[in-house]
């Protein structure tokens, strides 16, 4: 019955009732609260991530004779920039605005930017195979293969400077990281050669293994290995003396090679085996090998030395590799035949040029981001038939 208070009647079951509905009422809040969190927390680690920076991804289309400016921001080709029906290299002038192609018939275009067009055209002579530049991009090198000649470019006045022939058809070249020493291997004759960039004055050969090709040179320049691709070797040579340091087993023929950016370690891909192999670059020797992905081509490293993101052109993946850990983060499906692949600036995202489907694929790459993740691709852009070089330099699009 109902209880007087004063001037106030008490019902001891509207009460009752009251209460009960004030805890349902909190605990519905309670859950409620817990869905949204639950919620906000899935769509979190669910959603696209944000886009790249406004950065141009440049890939060059062999067969397409063209250079395609994608857009990262919103993953659309801003120019196709046509370039020499042979071109096979595609390269950003270091601390310049310029893209270098070089064409195996001997012609060099220059792509400026932002008007991402050809603003001059270079003959190094009657072909061009590879091409490096000195750290401050004045100079640039390219081998003639049929004059067995090397060429410097003078980067500033876009002309030929110098060549200097060494009687050897050459495949191969490289620039220490201080750019005082021009690096080129000569496959046919097993041999190195190794030149002075200024006056370009040749300081000595050396005889390696048989069918040499890649080179990487270490961070700080002390060391150059060498894939003896006739063989399953790699040649380690002190730079300084011009001497053989050892001749490295790996029982596997070696295809890429890439120093890690601390300098610590030597990374060897293996196409025919489909493995990795790693190397200490203080000990000269194999510390493990690893399974890829089919064909392993190429492979780029972060900044930090912490992921290898590798393309295997046989089986149309990419594969993550954690470098401390030894263990593989993600293999990611890009298409049919991945040949070329490059971290944008910022290292969020990775591009990955793939042959078969003439596209451009773009994927995460931060590795916290991959863990939540179940497929690291973002989406893939047409491009042109056959794209066999990719590279993102560190210019905005939008500034």
């Amino acid at each position: 019955m109902p209880i007087g208070v004063g001037r106030f009647t008490i019902d001891p079951t509207l009460a009752n009732n009251r209460r009960r509905s004030s805890v349902h009422s909190a605990h519905a809040r309670d859950a409620l609260l817990t869905a949204a969190i639950s919620l906000a927390f899935f769509v979190a680690c669910t959603r696209k991530p944000a886009p790249p920076q406004p950065y141009l991804a440049f890939a060059l289309s062999r067969e397409s004779h063209s250079v395609a400016a994608i857009e990262l921001q919103d993953f659309h080709v801003v120019a196709a920039i046509p370039v020499s029906t042979r071109a096979e290299r595609l390269l950003a002038r270091p601390l310049h605005r310029e893209l270098y192609v070089v064409g195996a018939d001997g012609r060099i275009d220059v792509i400026a930017f932002p008007a991402l067009r050809v603003v001059h055209s270079l003959q190094a002579g009657s072909a061009a195979r590879g091409l490096a530049f000195t750290p401050d991009g004045r100079q640039a090198f390219t081998l003639n293969p049929s004059t067995e000649e090397t060429v410097s470019l003078d980067c500033t006045t876009g002309k030929v400077a110098t060549s200097m022939r060494l009687g050897a058809p050459l495949a191969n070249l490289a620039i220490t990281p201080d750019g005082k020493t021009l690096i080129a291997v000569s496959e046919a004759e097993n041999r190195l050669f190794f030149l002075s960039v200024e006056g370009q004055k040749l300081q000595g050969t050396l005889e390696v293994g048989r069918a040499p090709r890649s080179l990487a040179i270490l961070p700080d320049g002390s060391k150059v290995f060498v894939a003896d691709a006739g063989e399953e070797k790699i040649t380690a040579v002190d730079v300084g003396s011009r001497q053989i340091l050892s001749h490295i087993e790996i029982g596997v023929k070696p295809g890429a090679l890439l120093a890690k950016p601390d300098g610590g370690e030597l990374f060897a891909l293996a196409p025919q085996a489909s493995s990795l192999v790693i190397i200490d670059a203080f000990h000269d020797n194999v510390s493990q090998t690893l399974p890829t992905g089919r064909e392993p081509v190429a492979g780029v490293f972060r900044r930090d030395s912490t992921v290898l993101y590798i393309a295997n052109a046989g089986d149309g993946s990419v594969t993550t590799f954690d470098v401390q850990n030894r263990q593989v983060l993600a293999s990611t499906q890009v298409g049919r035949e991945p040949d070329a692949l490059a971290l944008t600036p910022d290292e969020r995202f990775l591009v990955v040029a793939d042959r078969a489907t003439g596209s451009l694929a773009v994927l995460v790459a931060e590795p916290a981001r991959l863990a939540k993740l179940k497929s690291a691709l973002v989406t893939t852009v047409p491009v042109g038939a056959d794209p066999v070089e990719v590279v993102v330099p560190d210019w905005q699009w939008k500034e």
